[in-house]
């Protein structure tokens, strides 16, 4: 035996490998292979072969099977080791050599003592085995990482194709089940690059796809603009989610290290952003799962994670291979792609070892890649995946290629189907053509609803918590617990008193945005909120009001699929992009209409905003009017609150007066009303439409109790008070404030606006039928009168006595 220690290194790789192949537990092999680990192992430091692991011989990399079959070699060491030593032939009556030299002379049979000194070496050794053995497996996942971390021969393995796809064929199982490599709370790394109003959508379905599966803590690392930034950053700060944090990088500070390549893709410059990672992310991240926006996970992340394990030698990028013809280079006549490996790579799923990269100095590979190819290329086809696919081919030794159910890839005439045969085999999901969902793919129809239950799942089911894994310390979530912990659960109000202190997650600019700020700084901001009820009105607003507008709207995930379909859908709205949409997700059994107003209110883009309501439409040119009444009453350097009247019409069809004197001829006529006269005259008694009707120059009035009128401010004026929630005293509140803080009110003379007729809200029928919601709201409406009291001082008790007198 001592014969075999001298064959190369090469020699045994080769053959232990061919054990591999051949399932080394069972038959001849099995014989052959068992003592072939043997030897290997036990003389693994004089022969050089670092590769005779404890863990090796265990099979942690061969499946389950294999696992078993090891362990069986191990064990019964010393019964194969008789056989092989006493059988004279096993198959053709001839011995057995297991020397790769075929003229080689065989061994001579041995004496009976010797050979019983030898079969007492052999017990020796497996002992002395099996107690290494069991140290590795006591010394766990930490020290098969540092095992597997170590530089291997590229003869070892790869991650080549043919090996890959036996292995979709065979199933998505995990390889080492009963050895998990993603220890439990172990932090995953995840890197988007994000821009613009769109992509923050796509990157809420993402991420709730990612939550619904994970077990793990997720550390996201968003390359984001500062439209994205500001979305993003408001939408995860109210969401709330335990164990997860984001971590923002100004993707336009990248913009100088890749806006010298010509790109052709939709993505434009941020589509380049994936090639600067190992300079943007922190130098002591060692690790990152990359993803497009157009992802949908199917599984969980931690899968994904686990084959970092499976890097070998110098390999640095985890990629599935790309599922078109593009890199074939013969989708249509000319059609010249840029270099790749046969088929190329797909970069919308990629694995990355910064550590290796920064140390192989990937920036200046790619760098001098792009550059000698952009010679010739002139420019990107498919942004960074070419210059990925340029470097690749040059250097195949960096890629591990990914089974490609990790990257399902559904463009047009793609070859995605051999990926999956059961929807058990899914993994991930890429929408990786301009068509979306609108793909041809003979199982999209399954796809797409996939992608539809995440994009309408309720995100406030994904606050769970990591049972065994403890969140970080959030200021904000324990502010909240001691809050909330405050509140005596036994009060009848207790409901509405929990309601102030409920974060809702908040999705600002739904759809795209943009406003050019008025020269002469006097713009004006229309503000209000609404319901799924009420989004038949937005229409009729934008054609009343030419003006910026921000709307808050109350719906859930589902609802607010819908909203973007219907926007989309409309002429009218896709024409407007001065009006900023802000999602506030249902929560609780109130309506909170304040917290609606505040948000509307802190995400405006002028120097003043006129706080109406969703069901009235102002009068024609009243945006152009306001602008000049705020120059004409000095609104910049005074405090003052613009009254514009509010009238109501109980007819759904209504011809709308173009000018005042219209409107007074309605009012005599029965066809419009002062706004609740019949039902609520306090709320608007001191506009005094008396006066109003002849008036031609603005004139002040007087706050009285329970005064709710709709006014004109600057941005700077208070917040609504969020205790008031539903119906009742959420506007009279607010306007009890401006008063105490000053605030001069002066109604407009050629101003108005009309109540459009709906069913009552749900809300308001509460308030009727419910006495305690009644009780509730008057006992919130003296606490907010005792508040004000403490804050205002002396000033602030004519609030009480006007309360006792009305």
């Amino acid at each position: 035996m001592d014969n075999w220690i001298g064959f190369p290194s090469v020699w045994w790789m080769t053959l232990l490998s061919r054990c591999d192949e051949q399932q080394s537990g069972e038959g001849l092999w099995g014989v052959i292979c068992g003592r072939l680990w043997t030897i290997c192992f036990r003389h693994r430091n004089s022969l050089g072969l670092g590769f005779c692991t404890p863990e090796r011989m265990l099979g942690i990399c061969r499946g389950r099977r294999k696992f078993l079959a090891a362990s069986l070699t191990i064990l019964f060491v010393p019964a194969i080791t008789w056989i092989y030593l006493f059988a004279g032939s096993f198959e053709d009556g001839k011995p057995v050599s297991l020397s790769p030299l075929e003229s080689q002379p065989h061994s001579p049979r041995y004496t009976a003592s010797s050979l019983e000194v030898r079969v007492r070496e052999v017990e020796e050794e497996n002992r002395a085995l099996r107690k290494q053995l069991s140290l590795a497996q006591a010394r766990g996942p930490a020290h098969r990482r540092t095992n597997h971390s170590k530089t291997y021969s590229m003869e070892e393995g790869t991650g080549d194709s043919e090996s890959l796809r036996a292995g979709i064929v065979a199933g998505n199982s995990s390889e080492c089940g009963q050895q998990p490599v993603v220890e439990k709370c172990e932090t995953i790394h995840v890197a988007i690059v994000c821009a613009g109003y769109n992509a923050s959508r796509d990157v809420v379905t993402l991420v709730k796809s990612v939550l619904f599966h994970r077990r793990n803590p997720l550390h996201f690392h968003l390359i984001a603009d500062a439209i994205a930034k500001q979305i993003l950053a408001t939408l995860f700060q109210t969401w709330m989610v335990p164990a997860v944090r984001i971590d923002f990088y100004d993707a336009d500070e990248l913009k100088s290290e890749v806006s010298w390549i010509p790109n052709k893709h939709y993505s434009g410059i941020y589509g380049l952003m994936k090639l600067v990672l190992t300079k943007t992310l922190p130098s002591n991240l060692e690790r990152v799962i990359v993803l497009d926006t157009d992802i949908t996970f199917a599984t969980d992340i931690a899968e994904l994670w686990a084959v970092f394990h499976k890097f070998k030698g110098q390999q640095v990028l985890g990629l599935v291979e790309n599922q078109s013809d593009w890199y074939l280079g013969n989708l249509w006549k000319n059609h010249r792609p840029w270099p790749a490996l046969g088929r190329g790579y797909n970069t919308g799923v990629i694995l990355l070892l910064l550590d290796k990269l920064r140390k192989m100095k990937w920036e200046q590979m790619w760098r001098l890649t792009a550059e000698r190819e952009l010679m010739s290329m002139l420019s990107t086809s498919l942004a960074d995946q070419d210059i990925f696919n340029a470097v690749i081919k040059q250097n195949p030794f960096l890629v591990y290629q990914l089974p490609c159910f990790w990257n399902v890839q559904l463009s047009d005439h793609t070859r995605s189907e051999q990926c999956y045969r059961d929807v058990s085999d899914l993994k991930v999901i890429h929408w990786n053509s301009p068509k979306k969902l609108r793909v041809k793919n003979k199982h999209v129809e399954f796809f797409r609803n996939l992608y539809l239950t995440f994009l309408e799942y309720d995100g406030n089911l994904l606050r769970r918590e990591l049972f065994g894994c403890p969140s970080e310390a959030d200021v904000n979530s324990e502010n909240l617990q001691k809050q909330l912990s405050e509140l005596d659960e036994d009060d009848l109000c207790y409901e509405f008193r929990r309601e102030r202190f409920t974060v809702h997650r908040t999705h600002l600019y739904f759809l795209h945005y943009e406003y050019e700020p008025a020269a002469d700084n006097t713009d004006v901001t229309l503000v209000a909120q609404l319901s799924m009820d009420r989004l038949q009105m937005l229409e009729a607003i934008c054609k009343h009001w030419e003006g910026p507008i921000s709307l808050a709207l109350y719906l859930s995930d589902a609802e607010a699929q819908q909203f973007l379909r219907y926007a989309q859908g409309s002429e009218v709205l896709m024409s407007r992009h001065n009006v900023g949409y802000h999602i506030v997700y249902k929560e609780g059994q109130f309506y909170p209409v304040n917290l609606l107003r505040n948000v509307a209110m802190k995400h405006i883009s002028t120097p003043y905003m006129f706080l109406s309501d969703i069901d009235f439409l102002p009068m024609y040119g009243l945006y152009e009017y306001l602008r000049k009444s705020v120059i004409q009453l000095d609104l910049a350097n005074t405090k003052k609150a613009l009254i514009v009247p509010a009238f109501e019409t109980l007819r759904y069809r209504l011809s709308f007066p173009k000018s005042k004197a219209e409107l007074l001829s309605m009012l005599d006529m029965g066809t419009l009303f002062t706004f609740r006269y019949h039902v609520w005259t306090k709320g608007h008694a001191p506009t005094n439409f008396a006066k109003w009707r002849t008036a031609t120059t603005p004139y002040r009035v007087e706050w009285e109790a329970d005064f709710e009128p709709y006014v004109v401010v600057r941005k700077d004026c208070p917040e609504y008070d969020r205790r008031f929630v539903g119906f009742g005293w959420n506007k009279v509140a607010h306007i009890m404030e401006l008063d105490a803080q000053e605030y001069e009110f002066t109604v407009l003379p050629n101003a108005y606006m009309i109540h459009m007729p709906h069913a009552p809200s749900f809300d308001i029928t509460k308030f009727r039928s419910n006495k305690q919601y009644r009780i509730c709201l008057k006992t919130l409406k003296e606490e907010f009168q005792q508040d004000m009291s403490r804050h205002y001082g002396f000033a602030a008790l004519k609030y009480l006595t006007a309360e006792n007198n009305s």
